[in-house]
């Protein structure tokens, strides 16, 4: 259940109770894709970065080591040790992202796995059992995600499509939700709104799911390669039809800017692999911009990551020892850098609610929402 606790313009500040723990929104989402932060992170760690949920993904862990598996060992919050919220992705971005692999049918999507080449079916009801079976704490609706640009007519379809996918979803998580063996009996389920960059086809996509009565929705099928004005627009656009009373996540997103934006126009939930993508390659983010610690000049720095950050990294270590780890291709290079971005974006997710429960969220919007995506030379 989401509770919205006071608005800034559209900006909201608000807790989502969960079967699972209680989350203070806008938070960001901890992307686990394997049920594992890629960068040797483990449960504990996360407590430890002040994370709120993780993120896994229903496709993947289909695929390995199997639903089935994670199932016998009593679900994912067992399975990985973590006790906090947990969503997973419905495998429907793989409908996108696998588009070499796969076909899309009325009764869902045909697969070839891109571990072993096996021939996979997935459709609402399969994604839904699979994240049963995963014992997650919200599920997200089995949709399609489009490209963008792409053609109007196949756009529209493809909402249509994708609600009539939702009520399938609806009613076969409520079967699963009856059931004495099912792990999470309180299940959430998140609907998807898609309809590409044409505001008019995401507004009355944004209408139809709406009036089913979900727990939460969500924002897809941006940031897929469209220009960023063009997701701030579709944003803007969506938003005033997307339930006041309900959580919102967009999907996906993205950059500490980018996320700062996203608060500005209502949204509520975000997640993206890029703070931990780009640690494991040494670009890390501080309050002054993002540096790339493999940089020559950092070879006899002996100041940490970032002065203004309290991170366990940022306390130990310097930037020197960091870049050294990096060019002795040591292991540990990553999981300091993962630690250290993952930390950042759960602390800004706390600054974005501290100004927004000091009615400061303007003054802290004008002075970050730039700096914080500008590369420090």
């Amino acid at each position: 259940m989401y509770k919205l606790i006071k608005n800034s313009g559209t900006a909201r500040r608000g807790e989502f109770v969960t079967p699972h723990g209680t989350i203070q929104t806008p938070a960001f989402m901890n992307v686990a894709t394997c049920a594992a932060i890629k960068g040797g992170l483990s449960a504990e760690d996360l407590k430890e970065i002040n994370c709120r949920v993780m993120l896994c993904n229903t496709y993947h862990l289909h695929v390995r080591p199997g639903d089935d598996v994670v199932y016998d060992m009593g679900g994912l919050h067992k399975f990985t040790g973590w006790e906090g919220p947990i969503l997973t992705d419905s495998g429907g971005f793989q409908v996108f992202s696998l588009a070499s692999l796969r076909k899309i049918k009325e009764e869902g999507v045909y697969f070839q796995s891109h571990v072993d080449g096996r021939h996979i079916f997935m459709g609402p009801e399969e994604s839904m059992r699979i994240q049963s079976h995963l014992g997650s704490t919200i599920a997200m609706a089995f949709d399609e995600c489009v490209e963008n640009p792409a053609p109007y007519e196949y756009a529209k379809k493809s909402c249509e499509r994708t609600t009539r996918w939702l009520e399938r979803c609806k009613n076969e998580m409520n079967r699963l939700n009856s059931l004495p063996d099912t792990i999470n009996r309180q299940q959430m389920l998140f609907g998807i709104n898609q309809g590409c960059t044409y505001a008019d086809l995401r507004i009355q996509h944004m209408k139809d799911i709406a009036a089913l009565d979900l727990d939460g929705y969500a924002i897809g099928g941006l940031a897929v390669g469209e220009p960023t004005e063009e997701m701030y627009r579709i944003i803007s656009a969506v938003e005033p039809y997307m339930p006041y009373n309900k959580i919102r996540y967009l999907m996906g997103v993205g950059t500490p800017g980018n996320i700062i934006e996203g608060v500005k126009r209502g949204i509520d939930l975000f997640d993206c692999v890029m703070p931990s993508r780009n640690a494991r390659h040494g670009h890390l983010f501080t309050w002054n911009g993002i540096i790339n610690i493999n940089n020559a000049k950092y070879e006899r720095d002996s100041s940490p990551i970032d002065v203004n950050c309290d991170c366990p990294v940022c306390k130990k270590y310097s930037r020197a020892y960091l870049r050294h780890l990096f060019k002795a291709k040591e292991v540990l290079a990553m999981r300091l850098a993962v630690m250290h971005n993952l930390y950042f974006y759960n602390t800004l997710m706390i600054k974005i609610r501290q100004s927004l429960d000091n009615d400061a969220f303007d003054e802290f919007y004008n002075r970050y929402s730039v700096i914080l995506d500008k590369r420090i030379k």
